[in-house]
């Protein structure tokens, strides 16, 4: 149940009976040739798809997230991360006045770590309260399945590219590009960055066919989900 297409009585019903909710964490930055909201799009889905039979609401996606590095990008968006960490404990503070107690933070871009140790801080501040921190891409079942169908994967290459986050009359290369040294690139500025990467793919294909992609997002729903299905204790 995505809170976007609920009303306040629907909350209010669900939390008669349970205290699960689901707050997926995103990112507004360059994905080379696809959207710029991929980290967004692809946390919120995984998380409704996981959470539909269930009938756990999904709140929205949190679209901004740490990502400085790529600031020389046009359209990236960073936040400071005092400001996001202030963000998703706000948020955390919200849903437990609220009533829920169970918390699933599905994770979609790795600047964003900082909000997985705030989780365990704030539970230390709030013991009745239960927060998975949970970065579905590179969880062990879905990156087992992506090494599986190929291992020169990473940002912004074939395995961020699904049918719902490419755009319509965007050609992209249909060679492999060598992976890039990511401990040089994290001493780079921004502009360094930029000049570095290029396109902003880190290495590897840029698109795998639909079948392969699809069989890898099956898993993830599934690992997502069984999460929420699982202990919390």
């Amino acid at each position: 149940m995505r809170v976007s297409e609920a009303n306040w009585h629907h909350i209010e019903a669900y939390l008669k009976n349970d205290d699960r909710a689901i707050l997926p964490l995103g990112s507004t930055e360059q994905h080379a040739q696809l959207s710029l909201s991929v980290d967004s799009i692809l946390s919120e889905r995984v998380a409704a798809e996981a959470a539909e039979p269930l009938g756990i609401p999904v709140f929205p996606v949190v679209a901004y997230g740490i990502t400085p590095y790529f600031l020389s990008y046009p359209g990236t968006i960073s936040l400071r991360q005092e400001t996001y960490i202030a963000i998703v404990r706000d948020i955390l503070d919200g849903l437990k006045r609220q009533g829920f107690r169970r918390i699933l933070i599905v994770n979609g871009h790795g600047g964003n770590q900082p909000a997985g140790s705030l989780a365990i801080e704030w539970m230390a501040d709030n013991q009745d309260c239960a927060v998975k921190f949970h970065n579905w891409w590179n969880s062990p079942k879905t990156f087992a399945k992506v090494q599986e169908i190929d291992t020169v994967a990473s940002h912004a290459s074939w395995m961020e590219n699904f049918p719902w986050t490419r755009l319509p009359g965007e050609k992209l290369p249909t060679q492999q590009k060598p992976m890039i040294d990511l401990p040089r690139m994290r001493v780079m500025g921004p502009d360094a960055v930029k000049a570095y990467l290029g396109d902003g793919n880190f290495g590897g294909y840029y698109e795998r066919p639909d079948e392969e992609m699809l069989a890898i997002w099956d898993v993830a729903v599934k690992e997502t989900r069984a999460l929420l299905e699982g202990d919390w204790a």
